[in-house]
């Protein structure tokens, strides 16, 4: 009987890439896999599955798949040499570990000693708040954090005292089992001691049997000068342990930044609203307005109308990975003078007047508006 198109069989195009043909193995394994079809329907579903491995393992090797491409089964044909015959259809689990470890959901891991199953401790995240001042010129902090430490009581081997640890029964200390299923096989962890390799028949009440405690434990971090809210800083190894010896995750620590009284950060740039009197807008003058280093003094000329901007370079925050500090922008809010005397009243009344009779232009925003009318409704 002359053999199916591997194409046709995966139900992908000819050219279709390595994530597509593994995504239409695995939709394909997981429909004819021999445990989800018992009964009548096993004998046809195992044909299928089979059927799809040889496809898979033909077009997910890029120089076998090359050759079926030009010569079709000829090509791959192990009688013929070349051929698949050279590696058979042997190691089904290492060769297809990757796929069944997505369909079963196992977690990845690496041999350890023994041939036990090591894993990478989980990451952790902490958020720390700081004033913009530490942000820009940094700081040493101190932060408690959770940490896990051999228990007292059993001394760290998870047992209660005076009994011991067993090798697992399932597994004999390998921390693993091998599943079989007609034709193929399947490693995984054993369920028993969940990759240990050993079993505890009576586990230390002081840790339930984990053989270490969680604590708090203080942590040295330094903040660098010119960090800014949103960033992290990677703590190496503080995160939660590793299992069965695996080594420990990472502690990545967020920086948010307080809220400022006076300055607003974008980027390595700072701005902050200057207010004002109407008098000293009008008149202009030098004023003192506040840096992060101290006060700096600017002219405000004549006539200075609200919202002016003046910049101060240099005087911003000089980032972590910037060669030159940013910029101070500062903003000028003119102030309305409010609950005036009526002596107050009466002296701007008549400077009102002033202005009018003067015929000279005092308010070049209102003018400017004024003449705009008239062409509007001209």
């Amino acid at each position: 009987m002359a053999k199916r198109d591997y194409y046709e069989i995966l139900g992908v195009a000819k050219n279709a890439s390595e994530e597509d043909i593994k995504k239409a193995y695995r939709k394909l394994a997981m429909k004819h896999h021999p445990d989800r079809n018992q009964g009548d329907a096993s004998k046809a579903a195992e044909e299928k599955f089979k059927e799809g491995k040889e496809a898979y393992e033909m077009l997910s090797d890029a120089q076998k798949r090359a050759a079926y491409d030009q010569y079709g089964h000829a090509g791959v044909d192990p009688n013929r040499g070349g051929g698949p015959g050279a590696e058979g259809f042997g190691g089904f689990a290492e060769a297809f570990g990757d796929i069944f470890g997505d369909m079963f959901g196992q977690q990845r891991g690496r041999a350890g000693a023994g041939g036990r199953q090591v894993y990478r401790g989980s990451d952790l995240s902490y958020a720390m708040e700081i004033t913009l001042e530490e942000a820009a010129h940094g700081k040493d902090a101190q932060i408690r954090i959770p940490s896990w430490d051999s228990c007292d009581t059993c001394k760290g081997s998870g047992a209660k005292p005076g009994t011991q640890v067993k090798t697992c029964g399932t597994c004999n200390g390998a921390g693993q089992v091998q599943m079989r299923q007609g034709f193929f096989s399947v490693q995984q962890t054993c369920p028993t001691c969940r990759g240990a390799g050993k079993v505890i028949p009576e586990p230390c009440v002081a840790c339930s049997g984990q053989g270490k405690i969680k604590r708090q434990k203080t942590l040295e971090v330094k903040i660098p000068a010119g960090i800014d809210g949103g960033m992290r800083i990677r703590s190496a190894g503080n995160g939660e342990p590793g299992t069965n010896g695996g080594p420990a995750g990472d502690l990545y620590i967020e920086i948010r930044l307080k809220k400022h009284d006076i300055f607003e950060r974008d980027g390595d740039d700072l701005h902050c609203s200057v207010p004002i009197s109407m008098v000293s807008a009008a008149l202009g003058g030098e004023i003192d307005v506040p840096t992060l280093a101290g006060k700096a003094a600017i002219d405000i000329p004549e006539g200075t109308q609200n919202g002016k901007q003046f910049r101060l370079r240099g005087k911003g925050i000089k980032g972590v990975r910037s060669s030159y500090p940013g910029d101070l922008y500062c903003h000028i809010a003119v102030e309305t003078p409010v609950k005036l005397s009526e002596h107050q009243r009466r002296l701007l009344k008549e400077l009102d007047e002033s202005f009018k009779k003067g015929g000279s232009k005092h308010s070049p925003s209102g003018d400017s508006w004024t003449d705009r009318l008239k062409n509007l409704f001209s």
